[in-house]
């Protein structure tokens, strides 16, 4: 049987799974800064550890899944004294709203979930342990800073070398440091500096910096080291390099043994960001689409690659979800367990031990649909229920959930019964010639017209509109 095999960052290249305990997987992941909604890019990253943490589960791997919460940064801070609420009652908030987006997109909760404020002592404690060790000081200003330079293998995540860093790049001249690349990891209080909220230490009142909040949370409840680490491709640098630099200063072992980038989200042709302006709340998508659409929609591209958003994309992703949940309305699944042995299933579990390629576990189910619609076999039924319930997918009641779908104004249906026979007979034809490719963009565009496609037993295709 296939092992596990994963794209390692760190070493540009899919290796063999290999835990560092038998049978367990301790697994990090950099979660959201709790200042407003999260947004497209934030379901992506939730979907694809969701994803990632199950698939590790149905190995019967004990998986221990952390995601932070970073609940203290300056855009906090700043967003919390335009508002006039405290920190807390402003973070509370947006957790809660987080929570809320994250169970419609059918995402199990991490076995921790830490806020960074909860972990102040922890992050005191590294920070004198690098201290200790030679890699931080006390800057001029009072702050804590890492010495980039006393870390000799700083950059080998990201591929950057010291000497090609400049300063005014991603790295702020500051004549408060001995180096502009260095970072800091406790800011003291200043009165020309916007704080409301602090905490002690011998380096006097202040509070942490970011880096150091992910390096001390993951070894308080996962230990010095760390199978899997994952996050946004934008934090491959310089944040996951800076924690590299932290772990390892503070600890003397090697931080983490795989480390996982899900791509970013683009909107024509341009990462999805609030600083570019062009982002999409996860609450605004969902009032026009589904839950389980948004996650069709990520998992059907590849983690690692980049994700186009669009209502079309989304049009289309509704339109694949509806076709397999068309395939299961009139079939009962047996009782029986997932067979891996059966070809379908035994496709699936190869195309996800390769470095989680959802979008072949994905072709997998549709060949799996053509084959129930012309059967009708309740076993066939089990399997693709059993593998959709993996990747959290095809959860619903399937006739509740196809009268549940409705779509826009915009998308009434325009085509006359000519038009939509037509349809059907070139994509017969299609499907006839083994375009599937064909066949499927004609099911989409149909759909797009408010047209639904039923293929039936007896080789034909039945069709209503909704």
């Amino acid at each position: 049987m296939d092992r596990l095999r994963l794209y390692n960052t760190f070493s540009c290249n899919k290796e063999t799974f290999v835990p560092l305990r038998k049978g367990e997987v301790y697994m990090y992941v950099c979660g959201m800064t709790v200042y407003d909604y999260c947004h497209v890019g934030h379901g992506r990253l939730m979907v694809v550890f969701d994803m990632i943490q199950r698939w590790l589960r149905t190995l019967d791997y004990r998986v221990t899944y952390v995601r932070n919460i970073t609940d203290i940064d300056d855009k906090i801070i700043r967003r919390a004294t335009n508002s006039g609420k405290s920190i807390y009652t402003l973070t509370d908030y947006f957790i809660k709203a987080m929570h809320e987006d994250e169970a419609t997109l059918n995402i199990k909760r991490p076995d921790y979930e830490p806020r960074a404020t909860e972990f102040i002592p922890q992050m005191l404690g590294m920070i004198e342990a690098l201290k200790r060790n030679g890699y931080a000081y006390q800057g001029r200003d009072g702050d804590i800073n890492y010495s980039v330079r006393k870390f000799s293998a700083y950059g080998q995540l990201s591929g950057k070398s010291l000497q090609n860093l400049r300063a005014g790049e991603r790295v702020a001249q500051n004549d408060l440091k001995e180096d502009p690349l260095d970072f800091v990891l406790w800011k003291r209080f200043k009165k020309d500096r916007l704080l409301d909220i602090g905490w002690d230490s011998q380096w006097g009142w202040g509070r942490p910096g970011w880096h150091i909040e992910c390096s001390a949370m993951s070894c308080a409840l996962l230990g010095d080291r760390l199978d899997i680490h994952g996050g946004g491709q934008d934090l491959q640098f310089p944040h996951h390099e800076n924690e590299i630099a932290q772990s390892e200063g503070a600890t003397g072992q090697h931080f983490v043994n795989y480390w996982l980038h899900n791509g970013f989200v683009n909107v024509d042709n341009e990462k999805m960001s609030k600083s570019l302006g062009n982002f999409f709340t996860l609450r605004d998508v969902l009032k026009r689409y589904d839950g389980e659409v948004i996650r069709m929609l990520i998992l059907r591209t590849h983690y690692r690659s980049p994700l186009n958003y669009s209502d079309a994309c989304l049009d289309d992703a509704r339109a694949a979800l509806m076709r397999l949940y068309t395939a299961l309305k009139d079939v009962t699944p047996d009782n029986q367990e997932l067979d891996w042995g059966e070809c379908h299933a035994a496709a699936f579990r190869a195309a996800m031990n390769d470095d989680f390629n959802t979008p072949a576990a994905f072709a997998t189910l549709f060949d799996l649909v053509s084959d129930l619609n012309r059967t009708r076999d309740p076993a066939l039924g089990r399997q693709l229920k059993r593998l959709a319930s993996i990747l959290g997918m095809l959860e619903c009641d399937p006739s509740e959930y196809l009268q549940g779908q409705s779509l826009a104004s915009d998308k009434l249906p325009a085509l006359d019964i000519e038009q939509i026979n037509e349809q059907i007979k070139v994509r017969s034809q299609a499907k006839h010639m083994k375009n599937y490719i064909e066949a499927d963009r004609i099911r989409a565009a149909l759909f797009d017209d408010g047209i639904l496609l039923e293929d039936k037993p007896n080789g034909m295709t039945e069709w209503r509109r909704v």
